[in-house]
């Protein structure tokens, strides 16, 4: 069944109650919010959870409506939901927080001066070369990922290392010769 407006409705509602929830929603839903805005501290967990409260008054709008504050229903089950959602995340943070190593390693020097030398190339070298030798990612997956041909993959590692080591070169040193002896 059809209501005017074309959202489905259930044959079991008649207007007068769906007036009344309307009604009783928009005179309740600021109040429940605020409620929820205070015990939450975020204003949309507040919304949503006023939604969903909500939602379940109307599920129960005939046992909600016949109560003599219907409103204090709505407010029970709203703070149950944001108690059930703060306990939820709680444990999510305690499961998160154990998987964290507890001894995370220095980062070398080697890998800072690495790190640097990488940014001083230009970015698809840089990408390409990151993405080969640190993600271990294979030539063909580089092209797929970055929209470009295998063979543009391998040049730009091709001229990456290339360039990378003249940056890492140690000034001392002499540089290599081009071509063999």
């Amino acid at each position: 069944m059809e209501s005017d407006g074309g959202a489905p409705t259930s044959p079991v509602w008649d207007r007068p109650a769906e007036e009344a929830f309307r009604e009783f929603y928009e005179a309740s839903f600021g109040d429940v919010v605020a409620m929820l805005y205070a015990l939450t501290g975020g204003m949309s967990d507040a919304h949503d959870l006023a939604q969903e409260a909500f939602c379940r008054a109307w599920q129960h709008w005939r046992t909600v409506e016949s109560r003599d504050v219907p409103v204090a229903w709505v407010k029970r089950v709203a703070a149950n939901l944001a108690i059930s959602q703060a306990r939820r995340r709680s444990v999510a943070r305690r499961y998160l927080s154990r998987l964290r190593p507890e001894h995370v390693p220095e980062i070398s020097a080697d890998h800072v001066g690495l790190t640097d030398a990488l940014r001083r190339l230009p970015a698809q070298h840089c990408r390409a070369l990151v993405l080969h030798y640190l993600a271990d990612m294979p030539v063909a997956g580089i092209a797929e990922l970055l929209g470009v041909r295998e063979g543009t993959v391998k040049s730009w590692l091709f001229r990456g290392r290339h360039a990378l080591a003249e940056l890492l070169r140690d000034p001392a040193e002499p540089a290599p010769r081009e071509g063999r002896s």
